[in-house]
Order: structure tokens, then sequence, then C-alpha cells
């Protein structure tokens, strides 16, 4: 999609599998209009009887029920006009988030990594929520709030022209006010909108990190920087309300002042005989249905306005290159893995590998050791497709992954890291997703066989525990494990584990080590490890530093010939003998 497209078609574009219910929520509202207008008919019909010295109360009666009538009607119209398009709006909101959801899973890891999660949510929660009111109000209430001005104003030419210029002499005046209102409101507006980009990061931040600021008694710091970005925000809001509030104060003096100019010029129509009591009584009525409805609608300008900078987000996210993928499915007959010429780098940033070689044979280990920062875990997310190459070919069975749905890659491939996220379900459900068809039965047999069944039963409600929030209710260890019944119920031909031991302490670690041997038994293993003796019998051993392959082989080889690896290890075995002397 075009990004230079107008914020409205881009709306239009993203609300139009729901444009019928718009349009009927239009057309409900101009029925509202033309019933509305019938109380200002009938207003004016009732003073000339008057005047006329009319006395029936049957005659008042009957142009009452005309008026009551029209305003009921008024308020079906406008009700079921409000109920079809607030049924559409939250259609579309819905819509909306489930493109930007499914947007989220087919783009690179680099931009979910890189971009922060306040900001995403942002998007997905209060931008998109923002777009209620013009969604829900603008089509049917804008449109009557114009039709009932307008309206008016023809019937008024037809009674009698100057009448209805007079009506209208405030309108300019007003309309000066306005733009003086709205004078640099675009900037002003993402200068608002980027303090409450900070505001919610800072807060995400606070609340996500407050175990660590209170542990480390860093609670004034923290405060003081999510204190100092309400503020911020408020303050900015502040001063852009006082910089318009003579503007708006005028505006909202001014409009709604009609009677000024119709009564002395009806007047002076009227005694000079060019004017009838008639037209002159039903102007200074009608009159003063002009400008309310028009101070209605100047509230959905300002929504309009907003629109830009809210589409705008909306569809920076919907607009952002995705991985590649093809959707008819391929045959994969083996999990050999290979690398050629591999170099990537984030975007326009410095290149983090270079010309990358590399062959992984089907069902061996292969591990991946070096110092930290030196490309690991880029090279395991490059195999597992989180990202695309930016120059090279990796490939699975002799096929580019990029040639490969990406569904049916991530099929190919369980990945188990050092921080694995449990969602707010039941144990149960967080083993499931590793296979979403399995039976209950199957999910049980997959925690028994990586010895889970065991801490998972001894749990308050067992199977169905809610984890909580990311895993909040669980231990680290807890959640390892659980992750790894995932895998195990996923038995997919790859296993990447990146470092899924790092922080766990020695008694879950054993546990943990157990449960991975099952794991990875007869599949295609890549492993990154920062505890070197764990990976002395891999098949394969690949020394990275830098985004380069500094060597590959076996422990026996590397410790022969690889200068690097055999610091690595001599600092390995140092600790280890440092560790059991404490």
């Amino acid at each position: 999609m075009d990004k230079n497209t107008n914020p409205m078609s881009r709306l239009m574009e993203l609300a139009a599998p729901y444009k019928s219910k718009y349009i009927l929520s239009v057309i409900l509202a101009i029925l509202g209009v033309a019933a509305g207008l019938l109380p200002f008919f009938v207003v004016s019909k009732i003073v000339l009887l008057l005047m006329s010295g009319e006395t029936s109360a049957r005659v008042y009666m009957e142009w009452c029920g005309i008026a009551g009538i029209g305003f009921l009607a008024k308020v079906c119209f406008a009700n079921l006009s409000t109920l079809v398009s607030h049924t559409a709006a939250f259609e579309t909101l819905a819509e909306i988030r489930l493109r930007l959801a499914d947007k989220l899973t087919r783009l690179p890891m680099g931009y979910m990594l890189n971009t922060p999660s306040g900001q995403l949510k942002n998007v997905l929660v209060d931008r998109v929520e923002g777009m209620e009111t013009t969604l829900a109000h603008l089509v049917p209430e804008l449109t009557a709030n114009i039709c009932i001005p307008v309206c008016i104003f023809i019937y008024l030419l037809f009674l009698d022209v100057r009448m209805a210029l007079a009506a209208l002499v405030t309108l300019p005046v007003g309309l000066l006010c306005y733009k003086g209102m709205a004078n640099g409101y675009e900037e002003k507006f993402q200068g608002l909108m980027l303090r409450v980009r900070k505001m919610t990061n800072t807060v995400v931040e606070y609340i996500s990190g407050i175990e660590v600021i209170k542990a480390f008694n860093q609670s004034a710091n923290s405060y003081q920087k999510y204190s100092d970005a309400v503020l911020d925000h408020a303050a900015y809001a502040v001063n852009w309300m006082k910089s318009v509030q003579w503007y708006k104060s005028m505006l909202f003096t001014i409009w709604p002042s009609v009677l000024v100019c119709v009564l002395p010029a009806g007047c002076l129509l009227y005694r000079n005989g060019s004017l009838s009591a008639t037209a002159f009584i039903t102007c200074i009525v009608l009159s003063l249905g002009i400008i309310t409805p028009l101070l209605n609608a100047m509230n959905f300008t300002d929504s309009i306005a907003q629109m830009k900078s809210v589409i705008g987000e909306i569809c920076s996210v919907l607009d952002e290159k995705e991985l590649d993928r093809p959707t008819q499915p391929i045959a994969i007959h083996s999990s050999n893995i290979t690398m050629e010429d591999v170099s990537f780098s984030y975007e326009k940033e410095t290149s983090l590998m270079e010309n990358v070689n590399l062959s992984i044979p089907e069902k061996t280990i292969t591990a991946f050791v070096g110092p930290s920062g030196g490309g690991k875990s880029t090279i395991t997310k490059l195999i597992a497709g989180f990202w695309d190459v930016t120059d090279g070919v990796v490939k699975l069975d002799g096929t580019d992954i990029r040639k490969i749905p990406l569904e049916q890659l991530m099929d190919q491939i369980s990945y188990i890291s050092q921080d694995n996220y449990l969602f707010d379900e039941t144990v149960l459900e967080n083993i499931r997703m590793g296979k979403p068809s399995a039976s209950d039965e199957e999910v049980f047999k997959a925690a028994k066989d990586c010895g889970c069944c065991d801490f998972i039963l001894k749990l308050e409600n067992g199977f169905q525990t809610l984890a909580g929030g990311a895993g909040g209710h669980m231990s680290g260890g807890e959640r390892q494990r659980i992750a790894i019944a995932r895998a195990v119920l996923k038995n997919a031909p790859i296993v990447i584990l990146d470092e899924a031991t790092a922080y766990i302490d020695a008694e879950n670690e054993a546990l943990i080590q157990e449960a991975m041997a099952k794991v990875i038994a007869g599949k295609t293993v890549l492993m990154i490890a920062h505890r070197l003796s764990t990976i002395t019998d891999a098949d394969k051993i690949v020394v990275v530093k830098a985004g380069h392959i500094e060597a590959q082989g076996t422990h026996e080889e590397l410790l022969a010939s690889c200068t690097l690896y055999q610091e690595m290890w001599r600092a390995h075995i140092d600790t280890k003998e440092d560790a059991q002397e404490v």
C-alpha cells in the first residue's frame, strides 16, 4: 500500500469490508435529519398562529403532535444510525487489530526486537481504540450535523435571500478564529503523540522492571524518569490548550450569536415592508438551528486531523517490509542445513555477519561457542527464518528457506531459548501450543517423557494451573521444563537450543539436561552453550567471533588447532575448579 495515500483513503480501505453498514448508517442519519427539521417548522407555525389570534387548542395540539412525531422519528433514526455505525466500527477495529497481529507474525524478528513493546502496545490498543469515535460517530453524525444547517440555509434562501445571508454573517468571523486555533495543529499533535509514546514506553519499562528497581533500590531514579515523562506530557498538553484558549473562546462566543445580525436585519426589512411577519418569525426560529450543528461538526474536524497521525502509526506497521515467503508447501525430505556466503545486517546498520559458510548434516549435534555478541544466536535465528539474510543463502534440504512457506518452516523447527515465554493459560494449554491438535493424552505423555509430570501434578491445580502473565506463577526452571515439554510434543526434526540452561541452577539444570536429551534424540540439533563441558561430545563445534566462523571441528580437533577455543576451554576449566574449591 502506498504510504503517501490520503489517511482517510487508507481508513476507508481498512473499513471496506463493512462499507454497506456505513452507507446504511448515513441513510438513517439523513432520515433523522429530515425528521429533526419538523420541530423548527412547527415552532415557527405556532408563533404565527399565536400572532394571528388562533385560540383553538385542537389546532395547537395537532401541531405539537407533528413536532413530537418529528422528534421521536429523529431519535429513532439517530439511534438506529448510531447502532449500525458502532457495529461497523467495532468490526472494523477488530479487523485492524487482527491484521496488525497477523502482520507481526510475518515481520522479521529484528523489527520486534528493535521496536519497544510499549510502542507496539500503543498502536495495537490505544491508537486503534482511538479510531472508534471517528468510525462510529464521524460518518452518521457528521453527515447529520452538516445536512441540518445546509437544509435550513436552502430553505431560508427560498424565504428571503437577505435574511439567509444575515444568518451566516457570524460564520466567516468564527472561521477566522477557528483558523487561529488550528494553526500548526499537525506539528503540535505530532509533538503530543511523541510524548504519549515516550510516556507509554516509560510506564511499560517501569512496570516490567519493578523487581530490579526494588532489588537495587532504584525506586527514586526510576520513578523520577516515569514522573518526568508524565509531567512533560501533561505540561505540553496544557500549554497547547492555553495557546488556543482565546481563539476557542471567541469561536464559541461569535458563532452562536446569529441573532445579533438576524434581528436587526429582520426588523429593518420588516419595517420598510419588504419582509413579511411570517417570513421574519420563521427566519428567527430556523436561524437558531444553523450554528449548533456546525459546532458539533467542528469536533469531528479535530478527529479527522488526528486521523492522519493515527492512521500513519497503524500503517507504519502494516507497511513494514515482511519476510517474503511463498504459500504453497514444498517437499522436504531431510533436515540437512547449509549456509552459503551468508552476510547479515539490520537494515543499514553495520554488518553483523560476513561470508559465513557452514554445513550441518541431519541428525547431528552442532554446538556454537564464542565470545558474547559474536553472532552465535544470529546464525541460529537466520536458520530458523527469523530474519532474511542480506547476502548469500540458507538452505534446508537443498532449498533456500525463503522459498519455503513460513508455517512449513516453523513446523520443521523447535526453538528453545534461555527465556521461554508462557501465556496466561493453563499448563496444559501452554504445552499444547507445541501441537494445537494434540489430545490431552498426548500432552500428558509429552510431559511425562521429559520428566515434567511430577512437578506439574504437585501444582495447585495440576495441569489446569494457570501459568500467569509471561509465566509469572512459575519458577524459571519450571517455565523451562514446560517449554521443553512443548518442544517434545511438537516433535520437529530440527531443535535449536539457545543457551537453554544459561540461568538455571545446578539442580534444575540436571533435570532439564535429562529432559532435553529426549527432545534431541534422533534430531538435527543446533546448540548454543556457555558451559563448554556440556558440548564436548557434539559432532561438530563451531567457534564464532565477530560475525565470522573462526574454526569448526570436534572438541579434540579444536583443542589442537584453535587458539580461541583453547583459551575458552582453559577459562571454563579454571572456573569449574574455582567453584569446586569454594
